[in-house]
């Protein structure tokens, strides 16, 4: 129980100042449910017999105390206060049950929002090493089911249990002895249910797993869709969404089925208990009529609010059995967020956008790049040793070798995306090690595979810039210089046409261009191009490569190459090797002499 109310304050820590307020609320709302509840057995009492009023001590001294003329009167501003002390009740009830919905939809949205920074600002080894279907469970499924399962059922299971007290405590008050037997059943009946907590533990953790498991299947089969229909492997990912499927509908129905079994036991048993103590007190108490009417009218209304109260409370205790593994994975992931930003501070405080104010490093004369050496987690090989190269500002390089050489890895840590373990970056003879976001702002990325949104053109051109901040000048010069004025002119809504999902409306030379005019929107300084043009045709792969030309006038360009022929015209060479630089030169000296 510690664990779970520490792991529990930590994950709603920006929360809690509300959790305090409901709290109030819980208990005020108790507090007018006892009363009113007390109110209602007199009251029978009275209208049965107004003689009552003398033969109770509490409602004599209201009598007296007010001047009240008549029985009548007094019965009648008695009922005219109960109907208040209820309306009352009822509205602060809404209220209570609005905040616990409104609280708990709350918290869902700022847990997922604090989730997307935390992936976003993560070291980019997390990336590597996690697959994307788990982050996205963690941001949707989790935080749903923490939220609307967990937090919100513990919430209404706190609310009713502090009407159940109140309602205890004032049956207590009229009879002892029923109080006292409906509590030793209730107690009994939970003990008797208890091992069914392990069991919707078990479904609920199963579940989740297979949540997870159908957004991968998902991702698979969707995301490859060309190559699962060309090679027919539609029946393979339809019988694994089926197994995934079915393992979630049966420990889901499972979950929510049994949830509901204690519920129906303890009402049936409260019942079955008030039934015979009510024969039992009759029989004995024959004389006693007035007392009685007062005692069952408290009793049944009592009862009325009591057996839902009871039985909601127990169905929230199964749910939140169900989703405890949320809390487990979220306190893991906030975790993890937390450390990482101690660790990093500078990174996870990027700006949004580029309108934001950020850090400036000036990039005038060169990159210098000294001893660097980095390993991949969990290896044992340098994938980087001692690399020593330096980058003129307006001078385009190549990097080549075979696969696994260390080109890419070499970029990836050039661009700050991975932390070497020795060695450093110097731009101007200022390292960047303390200032990575500054030094990725002067940064263009054009990887192989251009990541492109389902959107429009100009909103791919000017990613990650809200519609009202889009600067159109600047969008058709980028089209301009990339060489895409030409497919845009051909295209019925220009630059406002929709390119599909990941781009599957444009060619393969259109998406590489359209990533060029990308980085050229946000005026970075130096471009990356990660083999830009692999997988494109010859006449493709001229155009690509033409823009390049074109850039290199202006810009610092890094290129990483798998045809020979798009660097060319580069200014240097290296050429990489088990993650060092075997050769350095002019292309001459480099690729034709060797």
């Amino acid at each position: 129980m510690k664990k779970f109310i520490a792991k529990f304050l930590y994950v709603t820590k920006q929360k809690h100042k509300s959790l305090l307020i409901m709290l109030c609320l819980f208990i005020l709302s108790s507090f007018l449910e006892m009363v009113g509840l007390g109110f209602v057995g007199p009251f029978s009492a009275m209208v049965t017999n107004p003689d009552y009023i003398n033969s109770n001590v509490w409602l004599q001294n209201l009598y007296v105390k007010f001047s009240i003329n008549s029985p009548q009167n007094f019965i009648l501003y008695f009922g005219i206060l109960t109907i208040i002390v209820f309306y009352v009740k009822s509205a602060l009830s809404f209220l209570t049950q609005k905040s616990i919905a409104e609280f708990s939809h709350s918290l869902k949205g700022d847990l997922s929002s604090k989730l997307m920074q935390s992936y976003l600002s993560a070291p980019y080894t997390l990336h590597l090493s996690r697959n994307s279907a788990d982050l996205v469970q963690s941001i949707v499924t989790f935080t749903d089911r923490f939220c609307i399962g967990l937090v919100l059922n513990l919430l209404t299971a706190i609310s009713n249990g502090v009407v159940i007290i109140a309602l205890v405590a004032l049956l207590l008050s009229t009879n002892a002895v029923a109080s006292l037997g409906i509590t030793l059943v209730l107690f009994l009946s939970l003990l008797v249910l208890n091992p069914l907590k392990d069991k919707l533990a078990y479904w609920g953790k199963q579940g989740f797993d297979a949540s997870a498991e159908i957004i991968r299947i998902l991702n698979h089969g969707l995301g490859g869709l060309k190559e699962t229909r060309i090679i027919g492997c539609e029946s393979y990912f339809e019988a694994q969404m089926n197994l995934a499927t079915k393992k979630y509908s049966t420990n889901m129905g499972l979950a929510s089925g049994y949830s509901n079994l204690p519920r129906y036991i303890v009402e049936a048993v409260i019942i079955s208990f008030l039934i015979v103590f009510a024969f039992l007190f009759v029989t004995f108490n024959q004389d006693d009529s007035q007392n009685i009417t007062s005692i069952f009218g408290i009793f049944a209304i009592a009862s009325i609010r009591l057996l839902p109260a009871t039985g909601n409370t127990i169905s929230c205790i199964s749910v939140i059995r169900y989703d405890l593994h949320s809390l487990d994975v979220l306190y893991a992931e906030l975790k993890e967020a937390e450390e990482v930003k101690s660790k990093n501070e500078e990174l996870n405080n990027l700006p949004v956008h580029h309108s934001q104010p950020q850090s400036k490093l000036t990039f005038q004369s060169q990159i210098v790049i000294e001893n660097l050496g980095y390993k991949y987690p969990n290896t044992q090989t340098n994938a980087l040793d001692c690399i020593n190269l330096t980058i003129e500002k307006g001078h385009s390089i190549g990097l080549i070798g075979k696969s696994g050489s260390g080109k890419t890895t070499l970029v990836d840590v050039l661009m700050g995306l991975l932390s070497p373990q020795s060695g450093d970056i110097f731009v101007d003879g200022i390292s960047v090690k303390d200032k990575i976001r500054a030094w990725q702002n002067l940064i263009g990325y054009v990887p192989q595979s251009i990541f492109l949104i389902d959107d429009t053109i100009e909103r791919n051109i000017a990613f990650g810039v809200p519609d009202n901040q889009i600067d159109l000048q600047k969008v058709q010069a980028a089209v301009q210089t990339a060489q895409l004025s030409e497919v845009i002119e051909k295209l019925p809504m220009g630059l406002n046409t929709a390119v599909g999902e990941r781009g599957v409306l444009l060619s393969g030379g259109q998406r590489q261009r359209v990533g060029i005019a990308r980085a050229l929107y946000h005026e970075k300084e130096i471009l990356v191009f990660d083999e830009a043009t692999a997988a494109l045709d010859n006449e493709t792969e001229q155009l690509v490569t033409e823009a390049t030309k074109i850039l290199g006038s202006s810009k610092t360009i890094i290129i990483i190459a798998h045809r020979l022929s798009t660097i060319e015209h580069c200014d240097r060479i290296y050429q990489l090797q088990e993650g060092k630089i075997l050769k350095s030169g002019t292309y001459q000296e480099v690729v034709l002499n060797s």
